[in-house]
């Protein structure tokens, strides 16, 4: 009997590289039934809840980003990534996998040198249009990389480049309502505009002060707006609105349980420019305005967000202005049906469907050469 396929899948921190990470494992489930599947992440993030909460095996590495602003405190990152690395050497050594799969995010780090030192095949996915150190640094030794745009050669070797696009929530695809019909499960008003607003699981303040700012305008607009505000700012914006009045036009959630409803109601969507957020907007065809955040590594928001602003595909509005403009222009815009059909038909051309299959079969072949 031949032996199961058994993969390592490493990288993590956010909902950005979770997800994908969990599409590709399904996706090699889907086409491997049998097959073996660990993943390696960073302890204590949130991967080391939503992965067993997915049905697979983690282990956690107390590897930790690099801290670019108090550079003393990387004695201990250094320290820790010297840890982690003999611990993913043992990891590696006890599961033996036939391929290892990193999705970004410095948990693959580790894991993905050390398997690709021990003569394991490497793939790595990038999500982002301006890549990772983490990736940057793996891709010498990767075997394949997927990438989601166009252009990487520039911090890839081209040969080993492979355009896929990245993964999204298979459920957000498998929505079978109508735009009618979840616009009427939300007790919105069919004839009128819906503005979807979201800033990440854990919410973008921002976005949310941008909102709170422009009470009366919401209230005196025809638009619909589902505001989902993230857990850590939704308690201190429910006092704010019980003290100044919540529009009846106004709906406010910590956290949209049935997203693939909320993206089938939604004629415009205020988002920040993660790269998973990138892909589904894409992929459904979703007009949008991108908020890039600017806390993130290279500010690799923003060039996301141009990539798709670039090509008619989406509108721009920077973090530091969107307390004046971001309301003002999504009020006006989700009125202009033209610029929406517009933006809808760009944003669809740039989707790349099927990509977790697509990575899945070339973490296969990899196994097979």
């Amino acid at each position: 009997m031949e032996k199961p396929l058994k993969v390592i899948i490493s990288g993590g921190g956010t909902g950005g590289h979770i997800f994908p990470a969990l599409s590709i494992a399904n996706a090699i489930k889907s086409l491997c039934p049998e097959a073996d599947i660990l993943f390696v992440g960073a302890e204590n993030r949130m991967e080391m809840q939503r992965v067993p909460a997915a049905g697979y095996e983690i282990k956690g590495l107390p590897v930790a980003g690099f801290d670019r602003k108090h550079l003393l405190k990387n004695i201990s990152v250094l320290w820790k990534l010297m840890k982690s690395r003999r611990m993913a050497r043992r990891i590696i050594k006890d599961f033996q996998p036939d391929v290892a799969v990193g999705v970004g995010g410095y948990a693959s780090g580790p894991t993905l040198n050390m398997a690709a030192k021990m003569g394991v095949p490497t793939l790595i996915q990038e999500q982002n249009s301006y890549a990772g150190v983490t990736n940057k640094l793996l891709a010498k030794s990767a075997k394949k990389i997927c990438v989601a745009y166009e252009g990487m050669e520039r911090f890839f070797p081209a040969e080993k480049i492979m355009l896929t696009g990245n993964p999204v929530r298979q459920t957000l695809l498998e929505c079978k309502l109508s735009r009618a019909e979840a616009i009427a499960k939300l007790g919105f008003d069919p004839i009128r505009p819906v503005i979807l607003i979201v800033g990440g699981s854990l919410g973008a303040r921002t976005i949310n002060e941008s909102v709170l700012q422009h009470l009366n305008l919401i209230s005196e607009s025809r638009v619909q707006i589902i505001w989902q505000t993230g857990g850590y700012y939704f308690e201190n914006i429910k006092k704010q609105l019980s003290e100044q009045g919540c529009p009846a036009n106004l709906k406010v959630t910590d956290f949209i349980n049935h997203m693939d409803e909320a993206y089938r109601a939604a004629d415009l969507v205020i988002s920040r420019a993660g790269a998973s957020s990138i892909s589904e907007l894409c992929l459904l065809g979703k007009p949008s305005i991108l908020v890039p955040s600017p806390n993130v590594a290279e500010d690799h928001q923003t060039k996301n967000a141009m990539a798709l602003v670039d090509r008619g595909a989406a509108l721009y509005v920077r973090d530091a202005d969107a307390r004046e403009q971001l309301l003002p222009l999504a009020i006006t815009t989700a009125k202009d049906t033209t610029t929406l059909k517009q933006l809808a038909e760009n944003a669809k051309a740039m989707g790349l469907p099927d990509s977790a299959n697509i990575i899945a079969k070339e973490v296969i072949k990899l196994t097979e050469k």
